[in-house]
């Protein structure tokens, strides 16, 4: 019997990601109100799009201190604030009780996990080595250890062939509708996650609990 695979995301849906309030308790002096934060996330992180600095360092072709650096260049925001946010972050990701319990009910299902996300090398090093679920996912596709990010095909491509999967036996789980949209492409069936009981729901609406 082919056996079936869940593949999650990790940012917004196996661990905490709020970037706003990240913000906040990183550079209260440059976001001071939800407003300022959006603000600041926005020219941070450039909506991760390609080309974009965070985007970069997702792919793993720069450093931390780099990142800072080219940042700072671009904002004008204090480098010395951008390293205390970088390196903040890790502390930041932490998993999410509710959806470490659904992650526990699938297992039990029976199906095969794995994750796909874009993610920098040393936050992916980090979650690896300090919480032991992550080594419930059977593979752990990671944008800065292949070179590849989403929502590019061929990142799609790359976790299909590597996971040898049955895409009709497969399910792609994302916070971001680009991305789903992207898998859909690529002849994935995709769940836009919005929070651990709305995926629930849907997993056992489409017969997977």
């Amino acid at each position: 019997m082919t056996r079936r695979t869940l593949v999650f995301d990790i940012g917004g849906v196996v661990v905490h990601w709020q970037p706003r309030q990240l913000i906040r308790d990183v550079l209260p002096t440059l976001a001071h109100d939800d407003a300022s934060a959006q603000a600041v996330a926005a020219n941070v992180f450039q909506a991760f799009a390609a080309g974009g600095d965070w985007a970069e360092f997702d792919l793993g072709r720069i450093e931390p201190e780099a990142l800072a650096a080219r940042i700072a260049a671009r904002t004008g925001y204090p480098v010395q604030g951008l390293r205390a946010l970088i390196a903040a972050i890790p502390g930041h990701i932490q998993p999410m009780p509710a959806s470490m319990a659904l992650i526990e009910r699938v297992r039990a299902a029976g199906h095969r996990l794995a994750l796909l996300s874009n993610m920098p090398g040393p936050y992916a090093d980090h979650l690896e080595a300090q919480h032991a679920c992550f080594a419930w996912f059977e593979a752990r596709i990671f944008s800065s250890r292949v070179g590849l990010i989403k929502p590019q095909r061929a990142m799609f491509e790359h976790a299909r062939d590597v996971l040898a999967l049955d895409l009709g036996n497969a399910l792609f789980i994302d916070d971001h509708p680009v991305n789903i949209e992207a898998a859909q492409a690529c002849g994935w069936q995709a769940l836009h996650f919005q929070n651990a009981a709305q995926c629930e729901g849907e997993l056992r609406r489409r017969g997977w609990l």
